[in-house]
């Protein structure tokens, strides 16, 4: 490889090992010859943003928006070319982030979409399997809502919600790994063509999923994503939300809650 690498500023900690997954798999998928193969990444492992479920489920706790405007602000002033976010339900306050930066983000849950749609027909059935939160803003329904699919989900939230506690507290287990095979089973059974893995906890045992229909996860999606950016490739505007003022690779220097059910 050549050329200089534009640089991945990386909102993190949401959840912290999520996080170092991401930053594996980005390693992981380049072939590189020298350390300057790779992906330039500036990460902020920040794991004092509010809980994303308080706020967005519960209805209390701290607005997490603020921290993550801020956690983008410090990213582009340190460098950071284009911004990427390794935790799905955070993606409800990306036009947060956006208003706060002049670099591009790079949208997973967009980006993701995009991939089921390529892997779908028209109006097929796209199987979500992520944390209760996401599901209740609708960030996967609003970014379906011009695409020809359709979202499905199962009426397991406790049983989702379970999962992600327990895999933040004791990691990937079997226990987790069992669980989360049935909710993916759930949905297949409810009819989806294609099975999105769209939470970054359930990243950590997705490989371990066995599915008679197509699966993918969305952590595997922003690595893809991430490695062509930091080549010179730049996602299309849907998937890459950006002020008029950004561009590649210069070094300068959503919020709407819209309750939609599957």
């Amino acid at each position: 490889m050549t050329g200089v690498r534009a640089t991945i500023g990386v909102l993190g900690g949401m959840g912290p090992e999520a996080t170092i997954l991401f930053m594996q798999k980005t390693l992981d998928a380049v072939r590189a010859n020298d350390d300057a193969d790779h992906v330039p990444l500036i990460v902020d492992h920040n794991t004092q943003v509010p809980s994303r479920i308080k706020a967005l489920l519960d209805g209390e706790g701290d607005d997490p928006g603020p921290a993550l405007a801020k956690m983008a602000e410090r990213l582009q002033v340190a460098g950071a070319d284009a911004l990427a976010m390794p935790c799905n339900t955070a993606h409800f306050y990306a036009r947060t982030i956006t208003d706060s930066v002049s670099i591009p983000f790079l949208d997973m849950v967009q980006l993701s979409t995009r991939r089921a749609v390529e892997l779908t027909a028209q109006g097929g059935r796209v199987g979500l399997l992520g944390s209760p939160a996401l599901q209740a803003t609708g960030v996967f329904e609003n970014a379906m809502a011009d695409s020809g699919i359709r979202a499905v989900c199962a009426d397991d939230n406790d049983a989702r919600l379970g999962i992600i506690r327990s895999i933040k507290k004791n990691g990937p287990s079997k226990q987790a790994t069992d669980a989360l095979q049935k909710a993916a089973n759930r949905v297949t059974d409810l009819g989806a063509d294609v099975v999105i893995v769209c939470c970054s906890e359930f990243s950590l045992i997705a490989d371990r999923l066995d599915c008679d229909v197509p699966i993918f996860d969305t952590l595997d999606v922003l690595v893809d994503a991430c490695v062509s950016f930091s080549n010179g490739k730049l996602p299309s505007s849907e998937a890459a939300r950006r002020s008029s003022a950004a561009s590649i690779p210069t070094k300068t220097d959503h919020q709407g809650k819209e309750n939609l059910q599957c």
